[in-house]
C-alpha cells in the first residue's frame, strides 16, 4: 500500500534506508488498512491518546487523564513459555533458557504475523531508550496496530524520531513488530498462537496474539534482552535494576543500583521516603572517566498495583489519586474510580473487570472465583510525575554509582545487609543470588531458585560470558562501587515472625551510605563486612525513633555457618557443569567455602555472632 503524501514526508525525513526496508517489510507482511507514522510532535502523541479511546483499547476514568486498559482474562502476565531466543545451533545460552532454532521460529511466528493487521492501523513509532542524545542511549523502532500498546510507549519512554534523523542512515537500531492479532471485545482471542520471539542475529523481536504489556512492549524487558548481549559484546552492563538518590548528612546525595527478584523488596527500597528516584526498573551502566555511572532506560514506570496503600506507599498511592496522564491494567472499575487489591480501603462487590461484567462470587469456566482487580494489575506513569522523582534522572551523561545492592528473599541464612569484600566477591556474591518462592507462585512455597543479578529470565548470552563481562568491567572501573547484600525476610525458626520490619530496610541503606564515604567501620566476616551494633543503633534512634537492641541485631547479623554452606553447596551444583567460567569466579567459590569452614572451626560453633566476630 501506498503511504499518505504527509507519512512520506515523515519517513523521507529519516533518509533511513533500513527504517524504510522494515516498514515496507511490515506492511507487506501484516497488510494494514492504514498507516500512520508518529513523529515527536504533540499533534501526533495526541492522536495516539486519542485513538486508543476511540478504539476501546482503554476507557476514560473519572479523574483527569486517567484511563484503563483490560487485557484478555488468559493475557494477564508475562508468557516465559512461549517467550524465546531465535538462535543458531552453534549458540548454547545455559540454565534452560529458552530457545528456539531460528528459521523455524521465523517460519511459525511470521506465519502468524501474516495479515495480522487487516482492518487495523499500523502504528510506526521511534524512541530512545535512556536520555536523548546520550551516548547510553540505544535508537528503537516499534511497529504496533495497538494504539494501547503506543499510548504505554509514550508515557514509558523518550520520544526518539529526531534522534533517527542524526543516525545518518546507520542501520545500528533495535527493531520492534507487535500485532495484538484478532480481537474479540477487543481483547487479543487466539492466546493459544501466543508467541514473544528474540532474534539475537538481526536486534529485532517478533511478538503477536497478545496485549499484556510486557509481552506486548518492545521496548520494556524484551528490548533489555537485547540490550544485555549488546553490553556484554561492547563491555559495559544492562540490568535489572533501580537506581535511587540516597540523602546522606548534608546536602550529600549518593546513588545507589539495586537488583531484586520479584517480591524481595525492590520497589519498596527505590521508594524509601526521603530519598529520590531516578528508574525503577532498567539501567544502562557505563565508565565514564574514572567512574561507574548509569542511566535510567526508561521515562516512567509501569508498575504492580497491589498492596499500594496510604500508609505504606504515600508517595505512589498519591501519584494514583490524583490528575495525570495514567493507565490503569486490569484494576476493578466502579462509577469510573479504580479500585486493586490491598489499597486500603472497601473495594465494591461490582464493577467491570478483566473478565467483563464483575460480582463477587463470579466465577471462571473452571470453578475458580474470579477476584475484583488481578493480582498483577499495573499502573503506568512517568516518573517526573513522581514528588520524589530525582533532578538528575533524565541527565545525559547519567549519574555517579557508589553502590550496588542485590537482595532475595531468604528465611533462614543471609544477613539484612553486608558489604562484600570485594569487587569480584561481589560479582560472585550476585551471581549466587537465590530467592524462596511464595505462596503468590505456583512453585512450591520456600523452594529457593537461584537468579543471578536478578537477571535470569532474561540473559541472552551464555551466563560465563555475562559473569566475565561483570569482573572485568569493575577491573576497568578506578573508582568501583562498593557491592552490598541485602536480605529483608529472616524469620524467627521457634514462631516464624520476621525479624525485620518493614521500614527496617531504610536504617540499612542509610548505613551503606555511610560505608561507602568511608564514615564507619565494619566487622570483617566470613560473608562480608557488618555493620557495628553502635553505628546501627545510633542511626534506628535518628532515623525511626526507636531502640534496637542487642538482642536483635544477635539475631539479625549471626552467621548461620551451616546454612550459608549449604547455600554454597547448592550454587556449586548449578556452576559446575558450566563451561568457560571465569577462574577468578571459580576462586571466590572455593574462598568463601575455606572462609566459613575455618570459622566454624575457630570458634567451635554453627552460629556465630557479631559480637564475636569483632576479633576475626
Amino acid at each position: 500500500m501506498e503511504l499518505s503524501t504527509i507519512n512520506q514526508r515523515k519517513l523521507e525525513k529519516l533518509n533511513n534506508e533500513k527504517v524504510e526496508e522494515l516498514l515496507e517489510f511490515a506492511i507487506d507482511l501484516c497488510k494494514p488498512d492504514k498507516v500512520s507514522i508518529i513523529d515527536d510532535s504533540e499533534e501526533d502523541i495526541k492522536y495516539v491518546r486519542e485513538l486508543a479511546l476511540e478504539s476501546g483499547e482503554e476507557k476514560p476514568l473519572e479523574m483527569e487523564g486517567h484511563t484503563v486498559h483490560f487485557d484478555g482474562y488468559q493475557d494477564q502476565a508475562r508468557d516465559k513459555e512461549n517467550t524465546k531466543y531465535l538462535v543458531e545451533e552453534d549458540l548454547d545460552l545455559g540454565l534452560d533458557i529458552n530457545t528456539i532454532d531460528r528459521e523455524e521460529g521465523l517460519d511459525e511466528i511470521l506465519g502468524y504475523l501474516d495479515g495480522s493487521m487487516q482492518n487495523k492501523e499500523m502504528l510506526v513509532r521511534f524512541f530512545s531508550l535512556g536520555p536523548n542524545k546520550s551516548d547510553f542511549s540505544l535508537p528503537a523502532m516499534q511497529i504496533t496496530d495497538s494504539s494501547y500498546v503506543a499510548h504505554s510507549e509514550d508515557i514509558l519512554y523518550r520520544q526518539g524520531y529526531e534522534d533517527f534523523k542524526e543516525l545518518e542512515g546507520s542501520g545500528k537500531f533495535f527493531f520492534f513488530l507487535h500485532s495484538a492479532g484478532r480481537l474479540e471485545n477487543r481483547v487479543s482471542a487466539d492466546i493459544d498462537k501466543r508467541r514473544i520471539y528474540i532474534d539475537l542475529k538481526k536486534d529485532q523481536v517478533f511478538s503477536v496474539n497478545n496485549q499484556y504489556a510486557g509481552n506486548s512492549l518492545g521496548l520494556k524487558k524484551l528490548a533489555f534482552r537485547l540490550a544485555i548481549r549488546k553490553a556484554v559484546k561492547e563491555g559495559w552492563l544492562a540490568e535489572h535494576m533501580f537506581i535511587s538518590g540516597v540523602n546522606g548528612p548534608g546536602d550529600r546525595k549518593t546513588y545507589f543500583t539495586g537488583a531484586f527478584p520479584s517480591g524481595c523488596g525492590k520497589t519498596s527500597t527505590a521508594m524509601i521516603p526521603g530519598h529520590s528516584i531516578v528508574g525503577d526498573d532498567i539501567a544502562y551502566m557505563k565508565i565514564k572517566g574514572k567512574d561507574v555511572r548509569a542511566v535510567n532506560v526508561e521515562n516512567g514506570a509501569f508498575g504492580i498495583i497491589r498492596d499500594i496503600d496510604p500508609e505504606d506507599d504515600p508517595i505512589i498511592y498519591n501519584t494514583l489519586t490524583t490528575p495525570r496522564e495514567l493507565i490503569f491494567s486490569n484494576v476493578l472499575v466502579n462509577d469510573g474510580k479504580p479500585y486493586w487489591l490491598g489499597m486500603g480501603k472497601d473495594i465494591p462487590e461490582k464493577g467491570i473487570n478483566f473478565s467483563g461484567k464483575w460480582s463477587q462470587g463470579k466465577t471462571d469456566e473452571g470453578g475458580n472465583e474470579i477476584p475484583p482487580a488481578h493480582k498483577n494489575a499495573r499502573y503506568t506513569i512517568r516518573i517526573s510525575d513522581l514528588e520524589n522523582c530525582d533532578e538528575n534522572y533524565d541527565k545525559k551523561d547519567g549519574v555517579k554509582v557508589d553502590g550496588m545492592i542485590f537482595g532475595g528473599r531468604d528465611s533462614d541464612t543471609s544477613v539484612p545487609v553486608a558489604e562484600t569484600l570485594s569487587w569480584s566477591h561481589g560479582v560472585f556474591m550476585a551471581s549466587s543470588l537465590e530467592s524462596e518462592t511464595t505462596s503468590a507462585t505456583l512453585d512450591k512455597q520456600g523452594e529457593r531458585k537461584h537468579n543471578p543479578m536478578a537477571n535470569l529470565d532474561f540473559l541472552s548470552v551464555p551466563i560465563s560470558d555475562y559473569i566475565n563481562n561483570y569482573l572485568e568491567f569493575g577491573q576497568k572501573a578506578k573508582h568501583q562501587p562498593s557491592i552490598f547484600t541485602v536480605n529483608y525476610f529472616l524469620k524467627n525458626p521457634e514462631n516464624g515472625d520476621y525479624l525485620n520490619g518493614m521500614l527496617d530496610k531504610k536504617i540499612w541503606l542509610l548505613w551503606m551510605e555511610k560505608r561507602v564515604h568511608g564514615e564507619v567501620k565494619a566487622i570483617k566476616s566470613p560473608i562480608g563486612y557488618l555493620p557495628y551494633y553502635e553505628d546501627l543503633r545510633k542511626l534506628f534512634t535518628r532515623y525511626l525513633n526507636r531502640d534496637y537492641t542487642e538482642l536483635s541485631y544477635v539475631e539479625q547479623f549471626s552467621i548461620r555457618i551451616e546454612n550459608y554452606l549449604n547455600k554454597f553447596r547448592r550454587i556449586n551444583n548449578v556452576f559446575k557443569n558450566i563451561p568457560n567460567l571465569p577462574d577468578n569466579f571459580e576462586e571466590e567459590l572455593n574462598e568463601q567455602i575455606k572462609r566459613l569452614k575455618e570459622a566454624r572451626k575457630k570458634y567451635s560453633d554453627s552460629e556465630i555472632t557479631p559480637f564475636k566476630l569483632t576479633n576475626y
